[in-house]
């Protein structure tokens, strides 16, 4: 129900109340002390109901008075309440900022800069949230996403980090002379790592292209790179890994590089957020600190 007065003069008449003093009221709320008078008197009328006893010398509240202020008083406090912590949002360094980004990504790129960053601003929390699923991001209330690949979240900006290249690997001591183009992968075991299917491969020099889609000899699925090297060492299958994670065990000898001429088309690592000018500070803050650390 739509009240019969204006929530504005009710501030006033809290501040008059509050302040004892019609002048001392009209100088913190910036307003003409005629105007504030008549706003007052405009209240009373729109309740029908006398609030202020006024003489020339102090101000009281008659017994309706002090019940209106005592409750209006709360109401008015929280509502000054709600404002500062709006205003803490977008000034001021400190709160939680909910971040999700894939597994693999995420620890191998982002935890470093996630423990800097905290380490920095000292009031400010991360919640993440590691996960290689297509979650909902608007139902989550994520803050700032990261993704690999290409997307179009409407109303969130993209901003590209990292280009990204997967490579065929297998068990060191697994004949691989046979395998001499991507045709040749067919019938021999494979472990899938989605959702990194298909296998996108470009030859390093002529750049000739060639989707390979596992179908025959699938030994495992999984949907972690962790789980996928284990697999590839325990010698189940030739697997599609990202370089970065791939080139130090290939150069340990813990790994062999399958078709060493070929790598995957180049995957973004893409990080996700509103559009800045709305953000609050603390969010604000951790994009510039990614968006340097990649710059670097």
């Amino acid at each position: 129900m739509k009240p019969g007065y204006s929530l504005d003069d009710l501030r006033c008449f809290c501040a008059v109340a509050r302040a004892g003093s019609f002048k001392e009221a009209a100088q913190s709320l910036g307003m003409p002390l005629s105007t504030l008078s008549r706003r007052i008197r405009q209240l009373e009328t729109d309740l029908q109901l006398r609030l202020l006893n006024r003489d020339a010398h102090r101000v009281a509240l008659t017994s309706t008075g002090e019940q209106y202020f005592q409750r209006s008083a709360m109401l008015f406090d929280e509502l000054n309440g709600i404002d500062e912590d709006l205003h803490r949002d977008k000034y001021q360094p400190q709160g939680k900022i909910r971040i999700s980004a894939p597994i693999n990504a995420g620890s191998y790129f982002l935890r470093d800069i996630f423990y800097d960053f905290l380490l920095q601003y000292p009031d400010i929390q991360l919640d993440l949230n590691f996960s290689n699923s297509l979650i909902d991001i608007e139902a989550e209330g994520m803050d700032v996403v990261f993704r690999v690949g290409d997307l179009v979240v409407d109303n969130w900006i993209a901003r590209p980090l990292k280009h990204i290249h997967f490579i065929l690997c297998s068990h060191s001591d697994y004949d691989t002379s046979g395998i001499t183009t991507p045709e040749k992968l067919c019938g021999h075991p494979t472990i899938i790592c989605r959702p990194m299917i298909p296998w996108q491969l470009v030859h390093k020099e002529n750049g000739e292209t060639f989707d390979y889609q596992p179908k025959r000899r699938i030994r495992l699925e999984v949907d972690e790179i962790l789980t996928l090297v284990h697999a590839i060492k325990a010698g189940l299958g030739i697997g599609y890994v990202p370089d970065y994670f791939a080139l130090p065990m290939i150069a340990q000898g813990e790994i062999s590089h399958v078709l060493p001429d070929w790598h995957s088309k180049a995957r973004t690592l893409f990080m996700l957020y509103r559009d800045r000018d709305s953000l609050p500070m603390r969010v604000r803050l951790f994009i510039e600190f990614v968006i340097k650390h990649f710059e670097q």
